[in-house]
């Protein structure tokens, strides 16, 4: 059932960290350069298209905001010491923080300072996209440090101007114009989970894909949270309807276990594959109900479109303390956990591809399957690993109306068992394919 990489998953997953650590650095937001610069880096592993779209443009209900960049920013005691800095941690700016120079006391500052007191050693993520404002975030334990009586420097070299939103596209075509959507948000700063890790196994899924013969085109988004969904669904809304099958990926390196969110839809070819996948994965994975929360799986599946897109992750967010704050680095992810994530999102989409539905050749009572080498007693490797059991039920359910995977459903077996009967069926030519097209992934 699995494809195969060119790569085992535990060296891709040590791969996957290795471009998550070369992001780490970048200071992104929902627009500016540090969104350029990674995509930029992203084209050197598939080839993205890279897309602008003016500040102003009016995609629903919403506004594609001013571009934000940032070049330094820092608060500094009277000695002329960065008791904050940029250069530290790109955390520590409220992201679309507008520009700032000045001097103030600390009551003045505390009011534009961000702290994680139970977590004191952390420094949270904090954004004012919406809203024009500035700030600062840092450990709490830093701040119980700031003097009352000092006055302090405030700077926040920053732009906040008409410019672009930026998102980065690949679309790898198939055999026929139905779509599998993968999506990932891009624009956090330096957290590696939230959504490093998404990205990195965007990368790797596009990879992996490309060498395989394809039924389905896949088009693969890197877009800024929440406004980059928005924005691509306006400017695309004529070619949704493509869209057969969608996964968001967030949040899937961290030690927890492996997590698929069902679409809003519930019953999706989609859902179902997440569903069975996991069911034979052999571990705690999890299966939840659709919440209109999250990730951009909202925006995918809000009324109006109503797509068949769940979100595959693994703590589901905001459940871990390290979520939106500075324990999200790179200690917090791991190769271990990235490559079980690929393997399980790999395995899914090899099992949409070779969902193919079969018409029985000889539907009146069964066959002889003994004169074929298909019964017990007379088989070869194929019949003496599965039994007769999953060829008789491909057979059965073989009537135009029911594919593999609603077979391996009812019949309570994994794909592959069922995958497998049918091949060994179509070589016998008692069951063919029921819509004459490309072959599934080989």
């Amino acid at each position: 059932m699995k494809l195969i990489p060119e790569k085992e998953p535990s060296a891709i997953g040590r791969d996957m960290h290795q471009l998550i650590a070369g992001l780490y650095p970048i200071c992104r937001s929902i627009t500016g350069n540090g969104v350029r610069e990674t995509l930029g880096i992203l084209q050197g592993y598939v080839p993205l298209d890279i897309h602008e779209v003016a500040s102003g443009t009016e995609v629903f209900d919403w506004t594609v905001p001013k571009e934000w960049n940032i070049r330094d920013a820092y608060v500094k005691n009277r000695q002329g010491v960065r008791v904050i800095d940029f250069r530290k941690s790109n955390l520590h700016v409220v992201s679309y923080s507008r520009p700032v120079q000045q001097k103030m006391a600390l009551a003045e500052l505390k009011d534009h300072l961000f702290t994680v007191p139970d977590r004191p050693e952390w420094i949270p993520y904090q954004t004012s996209y919406y809203k024009e404002s500035w700030g600062f975030c840092l450990a709490h334990n830093q701040l119980q440090q700031f003097a009352a009586e000092e006055p302090y420097e405030v700077c926040i070299d920053a732009t906040l101007e008409d410019g672009h939103l930026t998102y980065g596209e690949y679309c790898l075509p198939g055999t026929t114009e139905e779509e599998v959507l993968i999506s990932c948000h891009i624009c956090h700063p330096s957290l590696c989970n939230d959504n490093l890790s998404g990205v990195a196994l965007a990368v790797y899924l596009a990879k992996a894909l490309q060498s395989l013969t394809r039924r389905y085109t896949y088009r693969f988004l890197f877009i800024p949270g929440t406004i980059g969904s928005i924005t691509w669904l306006c400017l695309n809304e004529r070619r949704v309807s493509r869209i057969k099958h969608g996964v968001v990926l967030a949040g899937v390196g961290d030690a927890g276990n492996f997590t698929y969110k069902r679409s809003r839809r519930g019953h999706a070819e989609v859902d179902r594959a997440f569903a069975h996948v996991l069911k034979y994965s052999d571990d705690k994975s999890v299966v939840i109900d659709f919440f209109p929360y999250g990730y951009d799986e909202r925006q995918y599946c809000s009324p109006g479109f109503d797509l068949p897109v769940g979100c595959a992750m693994r703590t589901p967010f905001n459940q871990y303390p390290e979520y939106h704050t500075s324990a999200d680095n790179l200690d917090f992810v791991s190769s271990d956990a990235l490559a079980d994530s690929f393997d399980k999102c790999l395995t899914v989409l090899s099992l949409l591809e070779k969902n193919e539905t079969y018409l029985n050749q000889n539907p009146k009572c069964e066959p002889r399957l003994g004169k074929r080498g298909l019964y017990q007693s007379t088989g070869g490797k194929v019949i003496r690993e599965l039994g007769e059991l999953p060829l008789l039920w491909v057979l059965n359910l073989s009537d135009g109306g029911h594919s593999l995977l609603d077979i391996a459903e009812r019949a309570d077996l994994p794909f592959h068992t069922i995958r497998t009967a049918a091949s060994a069926l179509e070589e016998c030519f008692l069951i063919r394919p029921s819509l004459l097209g490309p072959s599934a992934l080989q």
